[in-house]
């Protein structure tokens, strides 16, 4: 936190405003723009021109435009006269970004180049030295950019695109790299220490949540594996046209898997591919596979960042229980990159016991397939690994003994202690009303989703929280027991009660006793009892109170009354 902190307060370059070549490049974007990428295009520049270093991570699902996005803030940067790193997890999104680039840069005063496994040592030599004398604008590559050799004579901003692929080693040189420049990440599911920092406010984060235009969510099917299933999902795609990707993990298997596609598909051209074979060879198979020359991709987990063929819009993956969930919401990402219906297929061995986390996982992947579902997808990874050391190697941290609420509660006390900024702490309030408050197993019946439906209650701080609660019920579960209401009514009078200065709010047959805390303030209290139409009256005694005559329902009626009463104390502030 004090190293994101220390971030904040460093002086750092800042790019200026849009000029008319800017204008020029953004108009030549061949497609409309979402909205969600016109905001992220708008919060990266307004960053990009402050004067500290931007440090953003931009979370949309796979095929939403990020790289438009990117591609923005590298010519904005590159136009400043400074140099763009893009660091990407693959070779083949290494070249797949190289293409974008040089594409959408054409026409314009900008060089981009690369360095990957698809380069010789004398084109990547011979890059290293343009790029130490600054005659290259932006740089793509692998792992290789963050060798000893490779020097920026001017390096203004780092992008990082699925920086879950990299290690921790990995990262420390990329803070090294980092420490005063600006820093764009590209994720469609951060890994959840990442999503845990943007979410807890030690990062800036730009969500896109809308889909292109023509697009359709991807048919996921989890399933035993069955040859009949594959054999007809298969020559289903082939009919319409389309091609294959089939994943398979295992080298060694990948022969006896090609025979057995063989069989099921007899015209079709099939190739394999994995990240063992000679770079040449793997070049020409990714050229045949964009250029629809091979009809099934026989591949391990290569295929998961990047690769963009619009005409590939089946996949099937065998030992889908074996993957993380990031991991396999990346590769369902491949498919469905046009404006055909695509289908996944995930599979398990028949008669494997899946493990908890499995099921988990494989639970997460069917259930979340609509459009922005990685979001969702990193939310789940975090609750089922938890969020882990925010800085250090641990992928899993001490969050789960102490509770996520309270760890997200500490954390944002610690980081906006840093900030310099003072928490306004809101004294507790207890609630006795002597009434059934819980959600009921019959309403709920996985004990995962209760948990989550009471943390998400457990959160409520004003009344429109409590409505957004209560319809997500209704549309997942259907109509709301009573115990259940009563739950997120108390959850709202706590809040309510421990902000309008009560320390606790008693029932006592059909009245209401509400009990200050601290000094007890007559023309504050009088407000309140202005409110309730003649029915509170103040009761100066031992321990001053008041008590207010219920009609119907007093939890309802206690709600209404300090709704009213916070909204004045808002107001009152406002105007100070």
């Amino acid at each position: 936190i004090k190293l994101y902190a220390e971030r904040m307060r460093r002086p750092g370059f800042a790019f200026p405003e849009d000029d008319d070549m800017q204008r020029a490049f953004d108009a030549a974007f061949e497609y409309d723009e979402t909205d969600g990428q016109l905001m992220a295009i708008e919060d990266i520049k307004k960053d990009m021109q402050s004067s500290h270093p931007m440090d953003r991570l931009l979370c949309g699902d796979v095929g939403y435009g990020k790289t438009e996005v990117a591609v923005r803030a590298a010519f904005k940067a590159a136009e400043a006269g400074k140099q763009i790193a893009i660091l990407v997890p693959t070779t083949i999104l290494a070249l797949q970004h190289y293409r974008t680039f040089v594409s959408r840069m054409r026409g314009f005063p900008v060089t981009v180049d690369m360095v990957s496994r698809f380069r010789s040592t004398k084109q990547i030599a011979e890059s290293i030295r343009k790029l130490r004398r600054g005659e290259t604008d932006i740089i793509i590559g692998t792992h290789r950019l963050l060798s000893k050799d490779i020097e920026f004579k001017n390096l203004g901003l780092l992008i990082i695109d699925e920086e879950q692929r990299f290690g921790v080693t990995h990262k420390e040189k990329l803070k090294q790299m980092a420490e005063n420049i600006d820093c764009l990440t590209l994720s469609a599911t951060p890994i959840p220490r990442t999503l845990n920092m943007a979410i807890s406010g030690i990062r800036d984060i730009s969500i896109l949540d809308e889909a292109p235009g023509d697009r359709y969510p991807v048919q996921s099917f989890v399933t035993e594996y069955d040859d009949d299933i594959i054999a007809e999902a298969i020559n289903k795609e082939l009919r319409r046209g389309g091609q294959v990707f089939y994943l398979c993990n295992r080298i060694n298997k990948m022969p006896r898997v090609a025979e057995k596609i063989a069989k099921m598909a007899p015209e079709a051209v099939i190739e394999t591919a994995n990240g063992q074979m000679d770079k040449d060879d793997l070049s020409d198979i990714w050229q045949g596979l964009v250029e629809g020359k091979i009809d099934i991709l026989i591949s391990t987990t290569i295929i998961e960042t990047g690769v963009d063929v619009p005409n590939a819009n089946t996949l099937i993956i065998e030992d889908s229980d074996r993957m993380g969930l990031s991991q396999l919401h990346q590769l369902r990402g491949r498919v469905g990159r046009s404006n055909r219906r695509a289908y996944a297929y995930f599979t398990y061995p028949k008669n494997r016991e899946l493990s908890e986390i499995s099921e988990k996982r494989l639970e997460a992947i069917r259930d979340f397939t609509e459009f922005g579902a990685g979001f969702r997808i990193a939310m789940r990874d975090m609750e089922i690994r938890g969020a882990g050391d925010l800085l250090g190697a641990d992928q899993h941290g001490h969050m789960e003994s102490i509770g996520y609420d309270l760890f997200m509660k500490l954390l944002e006390e610690a980081v906006l202690e840093e900030k310099g900024v003072e928490k306004k702490v809101i004294p507790e309030c207890t609630v006795e009303f002597n009434i059934n408050a819980y959600i009921p197993e019959y309403y709920i019946k996985s004990s995962n989703q209760r948990i989550d439906a009471y943390k998400k209650i457990s959160l409520i701080e004003e009344k429109n929280d409590m409505m957004d609660v209560y319809d997500e019920l209704m549309d997942r579960f259907g109509k709301i027991p009573e115990e259940t209401e009563n739950l997120l009514k108390v959850s709202l009078l706590r809040v309510l009660g421990g902000y309008c200065g009560f320390s606790k709010l008693l029932k006592k047959g059909n009245d209401v006793e509400f009990y200050v805390n601290g000094p007890f303030d007559f023309k504050k209290m009088s407000l309140l009892a202005s409110f309730g139409e003649g029915r509170i009256s103040i009761k100066m005694g031992k321990e001053a109170f008041l008590t207010m005559k219920c009609k119907k329902s007093p939890i309802a009626e206690t709600v209404e009354v300090l709704s009213k009463f916070k909204k004045v104390l808002d107001e009152t502030a406002s105007n100070k």
